[in-house]
């Protein structure tokens, strides 16, 4: 049993969902106090399918709420995602087993909502397609983005 937990660690690392990198940002309200309201892009792979990446544009609360992580962003958000290397499909995405499964999540309040990263499988155009949409505990916004990405051969090296 002892030696199956590192297995089972390393299981659970693998299907958390991705961190974001940030590529840039632009200002898009001036703010007197506190950083300035603005669109930040970031960048995460697929942490199930390795050679997709995805970029996310969102809107980032400025001021002192801001800046102290009080305030809530808007549920505002655009995604699109790529293949950028060879993309092995496991079985399970390919039966649809893991359709809706969360790739990607980032906190927009202190406590209620969250913008969230799901995948699905189109089997018949064998595309990967990803949805954004931001989820609040009492009530959710239809605001959304989808992506898709068609699973291609890649060039060998």
């Amino acid at each position: 049993m002892r030696s199956m937990l590192p297995v089972a660690l390393l299981l659970t690392a693998a299907a958390a969902p991705a961190l974001a990198e940030r590529i840039g940002h632009v200002d898009t309200r001036f703010k007197w106090l506190g950083p300035d309201d603005k669109i930040v892009i970031e960048a995460f792979d697929d942490p199930g399918v390795p050679g997709v990446t995805c970029y996310l544009s969102r809107a980032k609360t400025g001021g002192l709420s801001g800046a102290v992580g009080l305030a809530e962003d808007t549920s505002d958000a655009s995604i699109a995602c790529r293949q950028v290397g060879p993309i092995q499909l496991a079985e399970d995405i390919k039966n649809g087993q893991r359709d809706g499964e969360r790739v990607f999540r980032k906190r927009t309040s202190l406590v209620f909502k969250a913008m969230k990263v799901v995948r699905f499988y189109d089997a018949r155009r064998n595309t990967l397609v990803y949805l954004v949409y931001s989820e609040r505990v009492i009530e959710g916004s239809p605001k959304n983005s989808i992506s898709a990405v068609p699973v291609m051969p890649w060039p060998a090296p």
